[in-house]
């Protein structure tokens, strides 16, 4: 039973993770033209492209894709929940706020996870290969959390300690959740 919850969690993530690199990516106007773009479009129009006749992008924001995250996480969660609370019954709304939470909590969970990894991705690549493909798209990403931290903190010997700070900041965060 382990190895098929780890199968199927591993498979939800990975898509999970992809609707809402979607949404992150089209919130911060991050091109979409390109391999990562290209990638990320082919992986999740299957769901995206139906669900945009119902939910319209409103604001700037692909509410499509992050639906399509979130009914995925739902779906897991409350497989989950359901698995694993055979000898409990709760009554439904306990359960639907439970399955509820767990899905809010793994997608910001995700979406942190993204953003250490383009941090992660962008100072590497700024001193390996600064001009990468994926070297525009990880600061385009990241350039929102980046930019009010880079007035705060300066450049030290030419170097910059901001994508540190940001990944600290953001490892904090997932404590709390």
């Amino acid at each position: 039973m382990q190895a098929l919850y780890f199968l199927l969690d591993a498979v939800v993530s990975f898509f999970c993770t992809i609707f809402l690199l979607r949404f992150m990516m089209q919130a911060m106007r991050v091109s979409f033209a390109g391999q990562i773009g290209n990638f990320v479009v082919a992986l999740t129009n299957w769901a995206v492209k139906p669900l945009r006749r119902i939910i319209p992008g409103v604001g700037g924001f692909d509410w499509a894709s992050l639906l399509a995250a979130l009914a995925l996480q739902l779906l897991f969660s409350a497989l989950f929940i359901a698995l694993s609370s055979r000898d409990f019954l709760p009554d439904a709304a306990s359960i639907s706020l439970m399955v509820l939470w767990f899905a809010v909590k793994a997608l910001l969970r995700l979406a942190v996870y993204i953003l250490i990894g383009a941090l992660i991705l962008q100072a590497v690549l700024s001193w390996v290969n600064p001009y990468s493909p994926l070297a525009a798209p990880a600061y385009q990403l990241t350039r929102p959390i980046l930019d009010p931290i880079r007035r705060i903190v300066p450049l030290i010997s030419g170097i910059d300690l901001s994508p540190l700070v940001a990944i600290l900041l953001l490892q904090a965060a997932l404590m709390f959740l």
